[in-house]
């Protein structure tokens, strides 16, 4: 299982969890309101920023993935320079 789905469960479970808290605690409605509403903007800052580390991860694995094709296609054009500088040479 993925580090990703890991933590974004764990993250869940600790949601639900303070949320079931909150609501079985002996307060006020409204006071039980407003601590879900912060718990909810907690919830959606954490869920936020995984995605934003997400996002920063698919980058980075694309930016290495475009440099590993270009070195790629340079060294490729290299050794086809070469065979055509060799087959000139052949000729000449």
């Amino acid at each position: 299982m993925s580090s990703g789905k890991v933590l974004l469960g764990l993250l869940a479970g600790v949601a639900a969890g303070a949320l079931l808290g909150i609501l079985f605690a002996p307060e006020k409605g409204s006071v039980t309101r407003k601590k879900i509403a912060k718990k909810s903007e907690d919830f959606t800052d954490a869920l936020k920023d995984k995605f934003n580390e997400f996002l920063d991860s698919i980058n980075e694995k694309f930016e290495k993935a475009k440099e590993e094709v270009t070195d790629f296609a340079d060294q490729g054009k290299a050794k086809s320079e070469e065979a055509e500088m060799g087959a000139k040479a052949a000729k000449g």
